[in-house]
């Protein structure tokens, strides 16, 4: 699903001849966000120099246009970090925006708020949030880190998420439509780490890392207020949302289907969760009005649990379980070699019932698979998604987990062979090891790619023997995602490292 070509939008919003530049920070001539955003014009950057900028700003009706985006972002190489305040900015009915490089942290109330202002049928719509953190909520209730609330077209993408309130979400979805979570890390959550309700609808949750998500990694719907549901009339909490190519590891509950439909969750690892691998529940309870939870789908998901849950399954009352499809799951329990399968409410079709999916070392949080393992080539056939977790291209059959064993796109050269590449600590911080193994000589060169597409080579080609060789690079560069790629002979492999904070 392409919401928007951002490229080529930013490429020409970047040649607008009449745009300016404002700078925030001492020395200025800006001294905060509020009276920047009051002067600027669709084409403008507002830019935050290095610094410490107070939080709780509330900015209403900031727009750019289709062809005339605003940028709000760091100034180049300086960190800038929004503190406290109840919210750390509020959006009001923002449109056409494209906030990257900052950090909010210590807000009492949420981290960022974007919302339609109270005007459903004008949604807000076309903003992204790019290579941004959002930590450290100063709140143990329902705070949320990123808070939407009706919000039409819209991305976040290599954001980093960690360290929520007790009680809240990472992001909250109340309301809100054709939106993609692609690339982002989240750590340490409440409640949940993505929350979509109200009448949420095609959404895309991809290729994104979660780690102690909280209740419910993802709770794919909810309870809402009725006066808050967007539009008024829907039926559900949420419809049509896919969750394609993650890793999910620990939380009391991975995936939570809530009063939702037409929901897929495809082509992902889960990593021993705490009591349940799924919730299907229906909070928001009416006959007339609302669509049991039901017609969604759990396919072609590693699963890898121990003895210690609860069930795998939890089915509450008002749903439709007999509705569900599942197929093509691999469920590994490591406490029970005799354990007889999974709980769940229909029979996974084409399932694998304790087989060892071999994850390259899971305590490292690398979940490949080689060609070998029972989960290589065992998936069912689709269209979506394309790309595994790591951006490699899906195999035809796939493989089931959210990495792909045999990936389209790969040039193994068989003279060279690498046989194992692994970055750790991975999440982490720098320094980086880079450990791989050599089939057989050969030139290497390693490259790190950053966010914005720069390229910084941390190994030049240099003659290796065979056996197994490691490299620690100890760097300073923004946390957020990046990929390290390592080119040997004619074999290039990539893996992606998350830099949690330097």
């Amino acid at each position: 699903m392409k919401i928007f070509a951002t490229l080529s939008l930013l490429a020409f919003c970047a040649l607008t001849a009449q745009a300016t530049t404002l700078h925030i920070g001492p020395g200025h001539p800006y001294a905060t966000f509020e009276q920047a955003a009051a002067d600027a014009q669709p084409g403008d950057t507002i830019l935050f120099h290095a610094g410490t900028h107070a939080g709780g700003q509330y900015v209403a009706d900031l727009q750019g246009t289709p062809d005339a985006w605003i940028f709000i972002q760091n100034a180049p190489g300086e960190e800038a970090i929004i503190e406290g305040g109840n919210n750390a900015i509020q959006f009001s009915d923002p449109a056409y925006l494209h906030i990257s490089g900052l950090i909010f942290q210590h807000q009492a109330g949420n981290g960022v708020n974007t919302d339609d202002g109270g005007s459903y049928d004008t949604p807000a719509h076309h903003v992204i949030f790019e290579n941004c953190t959002f930590r450290d909520m100063a709140a143990t209730g329902n705070n949320d880190l990123l808070k939407l609330s009706g919000l039409d077209y819209f991305e976040v993408r290599n954001c980093t998420i960690l360290n929520g309130a007790e009680g809240g979400s990472g992001i909250d979805m109340v309301g809100c439509h054709h939106g993609v979570f692609k690339d982002n890390y989240f750590e340490n959550l409440g409640s949940n780490c993505i929350q979509a309700k109200g009448g949420t609808e095609h959404i895309r949750i991809e290729a994104n890392f979660f780690l102690d998500g909280g209740q419910r990694t993802l709770n794919l719907g909810g309870s809402t207020g009725l006066q808050f549901f967007r539009p008024d009339t829907a039926h559900f909490e949420a419809a049509n949302i896919q969750v394609y190519s993650n890793v999910i590891v620990g939380s009391w509950a991975p995936i939570a289907y809530v009063g939702s439909v037409n929901v897929e969750v495809v082509n992902n690892t889960i990593f021993q969760p705490e009591n349940w691998v799924i919730r299907i529940l229906q909070e928001t309870v009416d006959p007339d009005r609302f669509i049991e939870c039901g017609d969604n789908t759990f396919r072609n998901n590693i699963v890898v649990l121990g003895n210690n849950l609860s069930t795998e399954t939890n089915i509450g009352p008002n749903t439709r379980p007999e509705t569900f499809t599942f197929s093509n799951n691999l469920w590994y329990n490591t406490d029970d070699p005799n354990w007889g399968g999974p709980s769940i409410p229909v029979t996974d079709v084409n399932g694998i019932i304790n087989e060892d999916p071999m994850l390259a070392d899971a305590g490292s949080y690398d979940f490949h698979i080689p060609p070998n393992s029972p989960a290589a080539g065992a998936g069912f056939p689709f269209s979506e998604p394309q790309l595994d977790y790591y951006g490699q291209g899906f195999a035809n059959p796939p493989s089931i987990g959210a990495v792909e064993a045999n990936p389209v796109s790969g040039t193994a050269d068989p003279a060279t062979m690498v046989t194992a590449l692994a970055l750790f600590p991975n999440p982490g911080g720098s320094p980086l090891t880079v450990r791989y193994a050599l089939k057989n000589a050969a030139e290497v060169k390693i490259e790190l790619l950053g966010q914005g597409g720069q390229r910084t080579t941390l190994l030049p080609e240099t003659f290796h023997v065979p056996g197994t060789h490691e490299r620690a690079f100890d760097f300073r560069v923004p946390a957020g995602w990046y990929v390290v790629k390592l080119v040997a002979g004619q074999q290039v492999l990539a893996r992606k490292w998350v830099l949690v904070r330097n």
